[in-house]
């Protein structure tokens, strides 16, 4: 069968839809013998009958490995220049208790952006010198938090910030420890990156300078005030350049000019910071049409800016932090869906005809998955519970909310004989799946089950309707 006029160009039409592509998946993750899809040697048929559908599927296993790798990784490509890497897991990719727990455990630092995250860490027995605090708008509570937690960290975002805090630690005769996260003008998406003089956004202090501040930019204006602040110890600078980025020129780039930023405070103030944080963003595989960069590639390719950037500059080497957070866990998880009802539309085409496209209904949609509709994002889908003979024809995997756009894939080749009762599965839904996930409709939010060694467990149970009208007053 030939590919469909309806498919995107970056999805060609498979010669045989059972495949699996291995850069989607985690690494346990295969069909078994008799073609049914498993993880760990578990078949999803057994994980949909103990914990139901949709359920999220994470392999432990597969976490581990992937935070493991950018540990060693960074700290082999920086061990000559600053002695190694802070690998800060980006919690609001994924969070639970558990998962904070396998964090600490495997070396990484865990970075919170609300007082909720850091609930989180402390239930798991984290120490606050291995949490950092993000957000634009923390709360005094928020930083009160931090304070009693005594966190290696908090990045201030605004002059506002600042202030506040440096207020409440010298009120308390503590000094907190401040990052400042600065805005660079190197925004970087997927395949590309873009420089600008100054970017519109609400995150961070700007670099460029402002008349309001005598001329001076928000940024130096903060380093100043944070120096003069018995409430501040100013440790270094951050800087976060974008999302879902397959290449390293925009860290590279980022780089460089938070190292001449800092070049400037030395200069201007006689103080070298001593960390530098360089954001996360690293992009994985959610299609065919992705091809994310070996952690290690990464590494070296900043290593070898920063060393010599440092050296042209008359810097000493900070310590370097980063934080992957989708990286990490997005691969290591797949969501399993029981398919519905079955639909074929004729879609018009400029030519005059039409053509069929399949859309195949699951038992969830944009309440667990919410990033289709929020920012159009590519998923990919397989026929999870056995194979197929059938031939591949175009198909929309929809949910079942009453909204128009409730799709969690919109573009893939499923075999033409799905059925009501099949299983699917949508790999690469680790991160901001089950974090954005609502109750739209009132339908219950699914559980989460880790899978490791051939044993599968609950981590996050799914919620119950009673769950859903206990907060109801009457």
């Amino acid at each position: 069968m030939t590919a469909s006029p309806l498919a995107p160009h970056w999805l060609s039409h498979p010669e045989d839809a059972n495949v699996l592509r291995p850069q989607l998946w985690a690494q346990d993750v295969a069909r078994g013998d008799g073609g049914e899809l498993e993880i760990s040697g578990i078949p999803v048929s057994r994980i949909a009958e103990d914990f139901g559908t949709p359920v999220f599927v994470m392999s432990e296993t597969d976490f581990r490995a992937r935070a493991r790798d950018f540990k060693d990784s960074f700290d082999a490509a920086f061990a000559d220049l600053c002695g190694g890497v802070d690998v800060y897991y980006a919690g609001k990719s994924f969070l639970c208790t558990e998962v904070a727990r396998w964090v600490s455990s495997e070396g990484l630092r865990l970075d919170t952006c609300s007082g909720g995250e850091l609930a989180v860490a402390r239930r798991a027995g984290l120490h606050g010198s291995q949490l950092g605090l993000h957000g634009n708008n923390k709360s005094l509570a928020e930083l009160t938090r931090a304070l009693d937690m005594e966190l290696g960290r908090i990045v201030v975002d605004s002059l506002d910030e600042l202030e506040m805090l440096g207020d409440l630690a010298a009120s308390r005769g503590e000094r907190a420890h401040v990052m400042l996260r600065l805005t660079p003008g190197v925004h970087a998406s997927t395949h590309e990156f873009i420089a600008t003089a100054h970017e519109d956004q609400k995150f961070g202090l700007s670099m460029v300078p402002d008349p309001a501040l005598d001329g001076m930019s928000p940024a130096l204006a903060a380093v100043e005030r944070a120096l003069k602040h018995d409430g501040v110890l100013l440790v270094g600078v951050h800087c976060h350049i974008g999302s879902q980025i397959f290449e390293s020129a925009g860290f590279e780039l980022a780089a460089r000019r938070l190292l001449g930023f800092l070049a400037e405070v030395k200069q201007g103030y006689g103080v070298e910071l001593a960390e530098l944080d360089l954001g996360g963003g690293y992009g994985i595989a959610y299609t065919e049409a992705d091809a994310p960069r070996p952690a290690a590639e990464i590494a070296n390719a900043m290593a070898a800016v920063v060393g010599s950037t440092c050296a042209e500059l008359g810097l000493a080497v900070p310590r370097i932090s980063i934080e992957p957070g989708r990286a990490i866990v997005g691969p290591s998880t797949f969501t399993l869906y029981r398919a519905g009802t079955m639909k074929t539309v004729r879609v018009d085409m400029p030519d005059g005809g039409t053509s069929p496209r399949r859309y195949v209904s699951v038992d969830g949609g944009m309440s667990d998955n919410a990033r289709p509709v929020l920012y159009g994002a590519d998923y990919s889908a397989v026929l999870a519970s056995r194979t197929s003979e059938d031939d591949a024809v175009i198909s929309r995997v929809v949910g079942k909310h009453c909204e128009s756009g409730d799709i969690v894939v919109r573009d893939a080749y499923l075999p033409g004989d799905v059925a009501a009762g099949d299983l699917l599965a949508v790999p690469g839904t680790g991160a901001y799946c089950w974090v954005l996930a609502s109750n739209y409709n009132y339908l219950t939010r699914p559980p989460v089950v880790a899978v490791r060694d051939g044993a599968a467990r609950l981590i996050v149970r799914g919620e119950t309707e009673d769950d859903l009208l206990a907060r109801d007053v009457s």
